[in-house]
């Protein structure tokens, strides 16, 4: 069985047992959460698509971790004008094991 939910403005593919990681979500590592919009599930016989979302569909997942993603860098230079400007970042991000999925 799988199923395509959205999280974090993105739509991913889960089935049982997958890793993920997602835009930061509240909660701390080893606590539920539930994804309650989810757009389709499917299985070997059947697929159900939600217009846009599927009632009483949810996908239930443990949160593994918090952390931060590498270090982007984003580097702005005007030739011969003297200008540099260097700016770093780090997404935060939470990885998340599927556990079930409600349909």
């Amino acid at each position: 069985m799988y199923a395509v939910i959205k999280t974090g403005g993105k739509q991913q593919t889960v089935s049982e047992g997958d890793i993920l990681k997602v835009e930061k979500l509240p909660g701390d590592a080893g606590s539920k959460i539930e994804f309650k919009d989810v757009l389709m599930v499917g299985t070997d016989k059947e697929v159900k698509v939600g217009r846009p979302i599927l009632a009483n569909a949810v996908v239930v997942a443990e949160i593994i971790e918090q952390g931060k993603a590498k270090k982007v860098i984003a580097f702005k230079m005007k030739r011969r004008k003297g200008f540099h400007k260097k700016i770093g970042h780090r997404q935060s991000f939470t990885s998340v094991r599927i556990k079930e999925i409600k349909a």
